[in-house]
């Protein structure tokens, strides 16, 4: 069997003008030996299409919007086994692909992450961007139970089988927030690299909304909770229920204490909200129970399938 290459792999950019850029970065990939490169354009108005088929690329217009929808159309045109992520702008070095896709090679990994605070150029990232990325980290550690360091990153690498495996709605930026998701769902094998993220070249400017798109993010991440960490995301409402009547209680005692008007609603009110967090509780923990034993029947189902599929190979 022989060991893959650089033939098994597409380089995968979706862009929105980034005509500034777009053709050093495919001539960096080619540079390093990369034949196949796929450019999904967002109907680009600034001559980004033309000028990476000037380029050499393989260019199509994406039939939606957004980079979530532009990644997973472009994978569906991918043939190769391997897919190499990266974004339009010259933020991501083409000379990291080999710390990327190594893992890969080796099969340490199905899905490998670029980890750009490793080594970031100063000015590449501001510092409200720098404390979003931190945060949301954080939070999905804690959500998920895995550290990825840089589940934001937009510089990865998979397996096409393993893309394939997982279920992805994201049409935005929340993109990278669902593979780093799935791959801990679904147990997908994965490795975070120290890449080198550079500033934007003069001249381009970024399709990210800090706050718009940050504040996606997190909905996108706390909605995922549900099905990875269902104590978490009913947890979290039950909290907030709990604290709501226990305050609502309190202030009812206070009131009757002080002035002796009972307030009997509001203490119905109370009692309710208490009674359906606890619901809610047990709701969270039935729901994690289930959730394991499906994560543990998908993984055998999994196994089966990488079995049978090695015999027909053989």
């Amino acid at each position: 069997m022989r060991m893959p290459d650089r033939t098994d792999v597409c380089v995968l950019l979706p862009t929105l003008d980034e005509a500034e850029t777009i053709g050093d970065v495919i001539e960096g990939f080619h540079e390093e030996g990369f034949e196949h490169v796929l450019v999904v354009d967002g109907d680009s108005t600034d001559g980004t299409r033309a000028i990476a088929r000037e380029h050499g690329a393989r260019v199509i217009t994406q039939s939606g919007s957004g980079k979530g929808q532009a990644v997973r159309e472009g994978v569906e045109q991918i043939d190769q086994p391997y897919v190499l992520m990266a974004d339009g702008d010259g933020t991501y070095r083409p000379e990291d692909a080999d710390k990327m896709l190594t893992p890969l090679f080796a099969g340490r990994a199905e899905h490998v992450i670029g980890d750009r605070f490793a080594d970031m150029e100063a000015g590449a990232m501001t510092r409200l961007n720098a404390v979003g990325n931190r945060l949301i980290n954080r939070l999905f550690a804690t959500i998920h139970g895995r550290d990825l360091q840089d589940i934001l990153s937009g510089y990865r690498a998979f397996t096409t089988q393993s893309f394939e495996r997982s279920q992805l709605s994201a049409d935005g930026f929340g993109i990278e927030t669902e593979l780093a998701v799935e791959c801990v769902r679904r147990g997908v094998s994965t490795a975070v690299v120290p890449i080198r993220y550079e500033a934007r070249p003069g001249g381009s400017e970024t399709n990210l909304h800090p706050l718009k798109d940050g504040g996606r993010i997190l909905l996108t991440l706390y909605r995922l909770a549900r099905m990875n960490n269902p104590i978490f995301y009913f947890g979290s409402v039950a909290a907030v229920g709990t604290a709501g009547g226990v305050a609502l209680g309190a202030f009812v005692g206070y009131r009757y204490l002080t002035a002796g008007v009972s307030h009997e609603v509001l203490a119905l009110l109370a009692a309710f909200l208490v009674l359906l967090s606890v619901q809610l509780l047990m709701f969270g923990v039935l729901s994690d129970i289930i959730v394991s034993i499906h994560r543990e029947q998908s993984r055998r189902l999994d196994d089966i399938a990488d079995q049978l599929e090695e015999q027909n190979d053989e």
